[in-house]
């Protein structure tokens, strides 16, 4: 059974800085791309960030790119989230997300989900 589990969300001001991890269970992490999605209130689940297999090729929605660094650390089965210059737009619940096909931007396109954790940026 694969088990993703988020930490590291909270409050935070605008400007400021948080960083998201995800520790993953029950599958060969090393052959998974892990991708980032966030979902508002109301709001569609929208995609971050995602990470190729050895963590060598990122890509990235626009509204983060520049501000936002995924990474992932193997040998601990968990990837990561940076990010930096938080806007009160960036708030959300944050889901990390595991696929085994590169290049997906759909959540449709993710087999296995985290339950998120919540970042809040205040203005």
């Amino acid at each position: 059974q694969v088990l993703l589990v988020e930490s590291g969300g909270g409050l935070v001001q605008a400007g400021g800085s948080l960083r998201l991890s995800c520790a993953a269970s029950g599958l060969n992490f090393s052959r998974y791309v892990m991708g980032w999605f966030r979902q508002a209130p109301g709001k569609d689940r929208e995609f971050v960030a995602a990470l190729s297999w050895s963590g060598s090729a990122q890509y990235y929605a626009d509204s983060v790119k520049g501000r936002f660094t995924v990474s992932r650390d193997n040998a601990k089965s968990t990837v990561y989230l940076q990010m930096n210059i938080l806007k009160p737009d960036d708030t959300a619940v944050y889901l990390c997300a595991a696929t085994s096909t590169w290049g997906g931007r759909a959540a449709r396109d993710f087999g296995s989900w985290g339950q998120g954790t919540q970042v809040t940026v205040s203005s």
